[in-house]
């Protein structure tokens, strides 16, 4: 069996929440709580949760954009907390992130073709006289023309946007990719040709991704194994098509419960969780999830669960043996609600590209004509 990529062990990130008088901290957000993971080359480990349960905070620390509070990450067999700028900046090259929002992730004030040129020259990958040439492949890459280089970035469609951060991205010619909700601010026809284009990229390139999603429909499309966070935990971990098919944990089971289905009159039970998600300041004792969940008695108050694993699908929870099958959220049909989702999403739409995979449809619900 090969070695991870990427391993991940008991990270933990705290910000400081609040300061005295004098400025010493008196209170600490505790964003990432012992989380660890691996991630092999040309896998996609698609990380899920609500808002604020510390999914983007374990990206960008793994990438070190960020410094975690404790833990590590080991990066080729490498520890990536240890690294100097010289060998930072060479992992920075092996490891790339997409950001949710394209047009905040581009310089406005750069066109194009300054901003692949900027990578390129930073890692010196290419030599200067095929550095256009290099250009024009990444935009073909992605889907788009050369001659569009010569544009900006507010010429663009949502659509297109993220096309070409994509491109920035695979500039540097990167075995790892963290990609931060990547298609959330994006239409839902688009978000098909975005997510196509992704795993097309990732069988050819052999890349390996972090897909961070809060859309369990999405996160279905793209990945192979999905965790599940709360509150800074993983709470559930699984191959994508067993947690789907076999949720375990009651977050999960409500998070998936939560996933529309295109069927007005389709019978399906909900798991409602009661109340608001605990302050990160004053997290609960226990299992984070007990003053919301259904099933907590006083273990679930007084012990945190441990992330235990069972044939490679891993569970916090105490109880999640004693459920009963009644709870389950898969219709006697077999189909989960996120597949019939998908079913309507995605089937019915294939790789929309156009002549030059440009978008077809622009942020507006109008034809998006490329820049001229």
């Amino acid at each position: 069996m090969t070695h991870p990529l990427l391993e991940v062990e008991g990270l933990v990130k705290h910000f400081v929440g609040r300061r005295s008088i004098i400025g010493r901290p008196t209170a600490f957000v505790k964003a990432v709580d012992g989380v660890s993971f691996t991630v092999r080359a040309g896998e996609t480990l698609a990380l899920v949760g609500e808002s604020g349960s510390g999914k983007s905070t374990v990206g960008r620390v793994v990438l070190r954009l960020i410094d975690p509070t404790a833990g590590s990450v080991t990066f080729a067999g490498r520890d990536v907390l240890a690294l100097g700028a010289e060998e930072l900046q060479a992992f920075r090259r092996r490891a790339q992130i997409i950001f949710q929002d394209p047009y905040a992730s581009l310089n406005p004030r750069m066109t194009i073709n300054q901003m692949l040129h900027e990578p390129l020259a930073l890692h010196d990958l290419v030599p200067a006289a095929r550095r256009r040439e290099r250009i024009g492949e990444l935009l073909r890459m992605v889907g788009l023309e050369p001659r569009f280089a010569r544009r900006y970035p507010h010429e663009f469609s949502g659509g297109q946007r993220q096309r070409l951060v994509i491109a920035r991205a695979l500039a540097v010619e990167p075995k790892l990719i963290v990609c931060d909700e990547p298609v959330s601010a994006l239409d839902v026809s688009i978000r098909s040709q975005v997510l196509n284009l992704l795993r097309d990229l990732q069988r050819a390139l052999g890349l390996a991704y972090i897909f961070i999603s809060h859309d369990l429909a999405v996160v279905k499309h793209i990945a192979d194994r999905i965790a599940v966070m709360y509150l800074g935990r993983i709470v559930e971990s699984a191959p994508a098509d067993v947690l789907f098919a076999t949720p375990r944990h009651p977050y999960t089971r409500a998070l998936l419960s939560a996933i529309p289905v295109p069927r007005p009159r389709a019978h399906r039970g909900r798991l409602i969780l009661q109340g608001d998600v605990p302050s990160p300041l004053r997290p609960p004792p226990g299992c984070h999830l007990h003053l919301r969940c259904p099933h907590a008695v006083d273990r679930c108050r007084r012990e945190r669960p441990p992330l235990a694993d069972d044939g490679g699908h891993a569970t916090a929870c105490h109880r999640w043996q004693e459920l009963s099958s009644a709870e389950t959220i898969i219709p006697a049909d077999g189909r989960s609600p996120a597949l019939e989702r998908l079913v309507s999403v995605f089937a019915q739409r294939p790789d929309v590209h156009g002549a030059a995979g440009v978008d077809t449809v622009g942020g507006n619900g109008r034809p998006a004509a490329p820049p001229p």
